[in-house]
Order: structure tokens, then C-alpha cells, then sequence
């Protein structure tokens, strides 16, 4: 399958900040401090972490890289499925001297830096509303929500950046992946309504996440500490799945986001960089 046609990549959200080009995947870096690599979810880019990475970078050396496929970086013949991306973040990993450090996760993102502790690959691992723990019903419910979702983006896309930053529009659009759509940054959400529109990989990974294998566990031996944090309001990745994955990786910590949806980095900024730097540190 081929995702190499895409529309141009939008800005660096993080301007003036390094940005490197080794591989397919392309990062930028900001701040001083250990390393922590942050991953975002699908159909998303780098700048999903906009609202919390200036406040960490002032303790930690941020690495935040773009999946292939999405925002910068070009997709790989793999990258329309969970494992091609797997092989290419931690071929990434290795070609960067990133093994073994902090890693921070969302959504698929967050399933990935699980994956990496189960491969001994990462030090402290933060994985928030991780996917890959859906069962029966819940598959379908993936599919046909997301398949829907991103389809009317693209008929929409001429309109998102009105939409974005309109309160009752974003309130339409995002009841999945916030528990308060209408208070949300609207750059930030119209920067992901484009990206979710925008990534030629969306449909294939959909398929391939929603009925593929579970995500499984434990970390291994002599990983860091995992520590899993789930919104109470997660209307996409269930909280019932919380449960699962905490099952699936024995000894990690469980932590609830009580007024968030399926991004707390979105509707509890601070709570979110307190657990990081509280998990990580």
C-alpha cells in the first residue's frame, strides 16, 4: 500500500526550537535537562503536546518526534499498520541513541510506549488512554466512530479552520476526545482537525488497531516504573479498559484524570505534566 501522496506538512509548532531529519521520522527538540520523548496518537502530530510541552521543557530535554505518516514525516510501505510503526519507532530509536530513556505516550501513542517497555526499550513509561485494550463490542464501536469522524473532517476541511475555533462546532465535533470540547484552545484544535484530515495512514490504521491483537504485557525486567492515566470521561478508549491494561502490565500505577476525555494533555494540562514529572522523575 502506498501513503507516500500528502498534502504539505503545516508549521513546526514548536518554531525556533531544533528539528531533526534522520530516517522517515522527523522530531524537534526543546529544553534542557534528562530526555523525555513524547509520542502522539493517530492521525495527530507533534504539536498535539503544544499545551504542555513549553511548562516540561523547563525541566527536561523534550524529544518529540512525528510518527511516519503523519505531520512531517513521510509513511513508511508498514506505516498503515501497528507494527510497521513499531519497527520503525524503535529502528528510530536506536539510530537516534534514544533507547532506554523516559517516554510519554498518547493513544496509540501511549499503546506504543507500552510496547517499548515490553521490550525493555524505555526507562520511566507514562501511557495516557493507551488504545489496544478494546474487546467484544468495543472493536466495531473504534471502527465505525473514528472511520465516520475522519471522513467528515476531509468533507469539511475547507470549513475546520472556522470550525476550530468556533465553541459550538468544536463541541459537535470532539465529544470522543474531551469531556469540555467548547473550552478548548481553538488553534490547537483546529491544528488537529487538519491533522486528522490530513494523515493518508487514518483509515488503514483504524482497521488494523481495531481488530488486531490486544496489547500485551508485562513490562520487561528491568524497565522503569509504568504508570497508565485514563480520563473518566474517555468516550473512545472506554474506561473499562483501564482496568485491562493495568492487568496487562502488573505493578503499574493506574491514575484518573476525573474531568478529562480521551486527551488529558488537553483538558487537564496541569494534572497532566504533575503525573509526568511525578512518574518520570
Amino acid at each position: 500500500m502506498n501513503f507516500g501522496a500528502r498534502r504539505a506538512a503545516s508549521p513546526d509548532p514548536f518554531p525556533g526550537q531544533v528539528v531533526h531529519r534522520r530516517m522517515t521520522i522527523q522530531h524537534s527538540v526543546q529544553g534542557s535537562g534528562k530526555p523525555l520523548l513524547l509520542v502522539h496518537g493517530l492521525g495527530s502530530t507533534r504539536a498535539a503536546w503544544s499545551l504542555v510541552a513549553p511548562a516540561l521543557a523547563g525541566q527536561r530535554e523534550l524529544i518529540l518526534p512525528d510518527l511516519p505518516g503523519h505531520g512531517a514525516s513521510p509513511a513508511e510501505p508498514d506505516s498503515g499498520t501497528f507494527e510497521g510503526l513499531v519497527r520503525s519507532f524503535d529502528e528510530w530509536l536506536d539510530a537516534e541513541g534514544l533507547a532506554g530513556i523516559d517516554m510519554v505516550g498518547s493513544s496509540m501513542g501511549a499503546r506504543l510506549v507500552l510496547e517499548m517497555a515490553r521490550r525493555g526499550r524505555t526507562r520511566a513509561a507514562v501511557a495516557l488512554d493507551p488504545g489496544g485494550f478494546w474487546q467484544g463490542w468495543e472493536r466495531g464501536f473504534i471502527d465505525v466512530s473514528l472511520t465516520a469522524s475522519v471522513a467528515l473532517l476531509r468533507v469539511l476541511r475547507g470549513a475546520l479552520p472556522a470550525l476550530g475555533h468556533n465553541a459550538i462546532a468544536r463541541t459537535a465535533l470532539l465529544p470522543q476526545l474531551s469531556a469540555h470540547p467548547w473550552a478548548l484552545d481553538g488553534d490547537t484544535v483546529e491544528t488537529e482537525l487538519q491533522s486528522f484530515a490530513d494523515t493518508p495512514t487514518f483509515d488503514a490504521l483504524i482497521k488494523d488497531l481495531a481488530y488486531g491483537p490486544l496489547q500485551p504485557g508485562p513490562a520487561a525486567p528491568g524497565s522503569g516504573p509504568v504508570t497508565i492515566g485514563w480520563g473518566r470521561h474517555d468516550r473512545l478508549c472506554l474506561p473499562a479498559q483501564a482496568t485491562r491494561a493495568q492487568a496487562a502490565f502488573p505493578g503499574s500505577r493506574l491514575h484518573w484524570f476525573e474531568n478529562s476525555g480521551h486527551f488529558p494533555q488537553w483538558d487537564e494540562p496541569d494534572a497532566t505534566m504533575a503525573l509526568i514529572l511525578e512518574a518520570v522523575g
